[in-house]
């Protein structure tokens, strides 16, 4: 049986060849996942979606870097959003602390275009957070959603630095579990 991993293993092969039919395939199998996570972190759609263009431009520049042993695509895909936005972040920090641009306006409100199909995986990773107890889910909220870094989290709570990353560790390893297990019964269901 072939899964959805498997699918996103050939096309970055393919990708790597050169084949922008599978750069295509990728984008419209991630762009809605990958924008959400980018406009999560900047609030705010322009900026978005200007960052998920230089992703899957990167994804093409940069397909072999991809290692599986690392995790699947769709994580390197998403990693790499992650990233890219909190650089963006800290950019805009800096210049707006010279005074190079205006102060950041009021986030915008979320569209109702959003892909309705990632609403299933998206409850489920909530649900998973929730499971959390309160100083994990509080780190991971302000690591992953608000793109501190862990410096920053333990200054913001006041908590040491240590403690931080063994709350982070422990939070990560729950969610894994926690979504791991589904993703295992669904792809044997299929």
């Amino acid at each position: 049986m072939v899964t959805d991993a498997d699918t996103d293993k050939s096309l970055l092969a393919a990708i790597q060849g050169g084949d922008r039919a599978a750069l295509a395939e990728l984008y419209d199998r991630y762009a809605s996942l990958t924008l959400a996570v980018a406009y999560r972190i900047l609030n705010n759609r322009r900026d978005a979606e200007d960052l998920l263009h230089d992703i899957f431009l990167e994804s093409w520049r940069k397909a072999a870097t991809y290692n599986p042993n690392r995790g699947t695509v769709k994580t390197w895909l998403l990693l790499r959003v992650r990233s890219r936005a909190i650089d963006r972040l800290r950019t805009f920090a800096v210049a707006r602390e010279h005074g190079m641009i205006q102060s950041a306006a009021a986030p915008e409100s979320p569209t109702a275009n959003d892909d309705p199909s990632l609403a299933p995986d998206c409850r489920r990773a909530r649900q998973a957070l929730e499971q959390l107890p309160e100083g994990q889910r509080l780190v991971v909220q302000l690591g992953y959603f608000e793109g501190l870094t862990c410096q920053e989290i333990a200054t913001r709570c006041e908590i040491p630095l240590g403690t931080v990353k063994s709350r982070l560790a422990a939070a990560m390893i729950k969610l894994r579990k926690a979504l791991s297990s589904h993703w295992e019964h669904a792809d044997a269901t299929r």
